[in-house]
């Protein structure tokens, strides 16, 4: 299991579709926003939650695609499923690695980045425990997508449609928790639906892509 967390780490930072494509991706949304809806300092504040967490989803689609894509072309996903890890284990392991470079980062810069749409100060603690939350729902979410879509020539955009509109649960709770936050109410309980969907897709997901992938090798 180490090994191959090992190897999904650096053949995600070696492709260029790791933690330093998100983060860039990330940044260039959230700068954008000021040009677009202007420098009014309040409009800002209020939709911050929101921009920020829609910018954390559409980084963390970026790499998905190559989840299993590349290891299906070069035979590797055939030789991982005669070893004798499940393969619903093999999902748990690339979900994470995928979480780890490119959730994991976009969990660190968004406060900083909250700076810059004026985030008030009470929901920065929020903001960070949300997307800590709820980025890890989106890479297993998106694993299960990625093994949907194995074999399937430039099924990138096929797997944006598969993916986005189960999405859709978390960011709402996780902007919703964010901006209780900044509105000085109570976001536990945003919070804890958010919690509760997010493990109940970490324990779900596995199944159903390791199921897609035996599909796709017989």
């Amino acid at each position: 299991m180490r090994s191959l967390l090992i190897r999904e780490l650096r053949l995600a930072l070696r492709s260029g579709g790791g933690a330093g494509l998100g983060l860039a991706f990330f940044l260039i949304v959230v700068m954008l926003v000021p040009f677009g809806v202007g420098p009014n300092q309040q409009t800002l504040a209020l939709i911050a939650p929101g921009i920020l967490w829609i910018g954390a989803l559409l980084a963390s689609l970026l790499s998905l695609d190559r989840l299993f894509q590349s290891d299906s072309e070069d035979g590797t996903l055939d030789i991982l499923s005669l070893s004798p890890m499940p393969l619903e284990q093999l999902v748990a392991i690339k979900a994470l690695a995928h979480w780890i470079t490119t959730g994991l980062p976009l969990v660190v810069i968004a406060p900083v980045l909250g700076m810059t749409l004026n985030l008030p100060e009470a929901a920065y603690l929020w903001l960070i425990a949300s997307l800590a939350a709820g980025t890890p729902a989106l890479s297993f979410i998106g694993a299960a997508g990625a093994a949907l879509t194995v074999g399937v020539k430039r099924g990138g955009l096929l797997l944006s449609l598969l993916v986005l509109p189960l999405y859709i649960p978390t960011l709402i709770f996780g902007a919703k928790a964010t901006s209780l936050a900044a509105d000085g109410l109570d976001p536990m309980p945003a919070f804890m639906l958010m919690a509760g969907l997010s493990l109940f897709t970490i324990a779900l997901t596995p199944f159903a892509a390791a199921k897609a992938l035996r599909t796709h090798l017989n």
